[in-house]
């Protein structure tokens, strides 16, 4: 990874990621049958690649590939469990798909495998506390790494975005000292992850604070349980819900948004853009 390159700017296999100009779009494919909305494709990997390859075709910048769900109060996966849902799809996409291909976990060892299937980028939503391991994994291979904001198993004593700006700097400093460039650093403030319901709709009123800290902001609120709590719906009822947050969110700095429609957030991404930053390129 060339150090002097814009830190507007990030490499990611084939693909320029040019902050600013306009929103991109990670596409969710979740390989854990324990999806808390209903979408997890468990071990039919042909369902999987035929749903990443629609994703590119309607818009979508990154697919993210997880074989781990993070649904509150779902149990661990092992470490084999989720190398054996994640490394097939990945090897197929990565000879199918030109677009870079995400691996959503927090084990280390799992994100090498990962990375050696096809992988170029990282997406751990503990933010290193489970396994520090992936900032050195990252390094080495020189891939983007998302940091995530994540208090499931702290108690937020203060004001949240106060507290998600901590968070992530401790993050980004531990990624920094195992050698991540900061080019290659993103952040999540963890919309879900430990948040109350008035935690969650504060950090999007408030996303702009993260500008701050000088990285990208991925905003992850596709379908959450947020959504469900102020419009009473189910997770596959969620669709105006997650557009309503998208269009904010990119309105308060949003760089990414991590969605499981993504037709319908391209367009509510590509309209969002036009306004905010006066683009009428595509998503």
């Amino acid at each position: 990874m060339n150090n002097k390159l814009p830190l507007n700017t990030t490499h990611c296999g084939d693909t320029e990621f040019r902050w600013g100009e306009h929103t991109y779009i990670m596409g969710i494919i979740n390989m854990s049958p324990d999806s808390f909305s209903g979408d997890g494709f468990g071990s039919d990997i042909d369902k999987a690649i035929k749903r990443a390859g629609r994703f590119i075709a309607d818009g979508a910048d990154i697919i993210d590939i997880g074989g781990e769900s993070t649904r509150p109060g779902s149990q661990p996966t092992t470490l084999d469990e989720e190398i054996n849902r994640v490394i097939p799809v990945i090897e197929r996409l990565a000879v199918e798909i030109s677009a870079p291909i995400s691996i959503d976990t927090s084990k280390s060892a799992v994100a090498s495998r990962a990375l050696e299937a096809g992988a170029n980028m990282i997406n751990d939503v503990w933010g290193l506390k489970q396994d520090t391991e992936l900032a050195r994994v990252a390094a080495e291979a020189g891939v983007p790494i998302i940091l995530t904001s994540n208090q499931r198993n702290e108690t937020c004593r203060q004001d949240i975005m106060a507290e998600v700006i901590s968070d992530l700097r401790k993050s980004m400093s531990l990624a920094k000292k195992a050698g991540v460039v900061e080019q290659n650093i993103i952040i999540d403030p963890g919309i879900g992850f430990g948040k109350s319901l008035e935690q969650n709709l504060e950090i999007i009123r408030r996303l702009a604070e993260l500008k701050s800290l000088d990285r990208p902001i991925l905003l992850g609120t596709s379908r959450k349980s947020m959504i469900g709590l102020v419009l009473d719906l189910p997770p596959d009822q969620r669709l105006e819900g997650t557009a309503a947050t998208v269009a904010i969110g990119i309105a308060n700095g949003a760089d990414i948004i991590r969605v499981h429609d993504v037709k319908q957030m391209a367009r509510v991404c590509r309209m969002s853009d036009a306004i905010i930053r006066r683009s009428k390129g595509e998503c």
